[in-house]
């Protein structure tokens, strides 16, 4: 049976569904008004970021879900946090050459439907790289048990970001991602 039946992947304008975008991951991330706003900047500047792709899920024009990334610079924030924590692990080289995964997120009622692994796929499909980069909070939760299944492997734990008392985890993995368990290798579903 098809999980995704009703659920279109797509190329969305980062910059135009930002707000859409926000309103998605402040509940399924549990973000106050205030970290709402703050994001939305940050997700307006990384919108207009170089190799930036960028995709919704959508069931009849609403929102249900959204992924995007882009090609890591060792200049960009992120990479300056994570990177002492990847060379003290021997794993420095995995900021080169990669496709940052910045920011995935699915309405809870739309979780567990496979919509979370078509947007990560076709994420990393379209980034034409050979290998991708996340960082997950740092506990046994139903995102880092997908990453593990698309073949993502922990690269540095405990991972400090300013700002937040949360630990997170730096994953890796090399591309295409695997197929996540009982699911065809090809495509995912509904996406175009």
């Amino acid at each position: 049976m098809d999980q995704l039946t009703g659920v279109t992947i797509e190329a969305i304008d980062l910059a135009a569904w930002a707000p859409q975008a926000l309103d998605v991951q402040a509940v399924a991330f549990g973000l106050t008004p205030e970290e709402v706003m703050v994001r939305l900047h940050i997700v307006g500047r990384h919108a207009q970021q170089p190799g930036v792709v960028a995709l919704g899920a959508l069931v009849g024009g609403r929102l249900v879900g959204f992924g995007y990334g882009m090609p890591n610079r060792r200049e960009h924030w992120w990479s300056s946090v994570i990177e002492p924590y990847l060379v003290a692990r021997g794993h420095g080289d995995w900021l080169d050459g990669v496709f940052a995964v910045t920011e995935l997120h699915v309405l809870p009622e739309f979780q567990g439907r496979g919509v979370g692994s078509a947007l990560i796929r076709t994420l990393c499909e379209r980034s034409g790289l050979g290998r991708s980069i996340l960082s997950a909070i740092d506990a046994e939760t139903p995102a880092r048990r997908l990453y593990r299944a698309l073949g993502y492997q922990d690269l540095a734990r405990a991972v400090h970001f300013p700002n937040t008392d949360r630990l997170y985890a730096v994953m890796g993995a090399h591309l295409p991602l695997q197929a996540p368990p009982g699911r065809a290798q090809s495509a995912p579903a509904n996406s175009r």
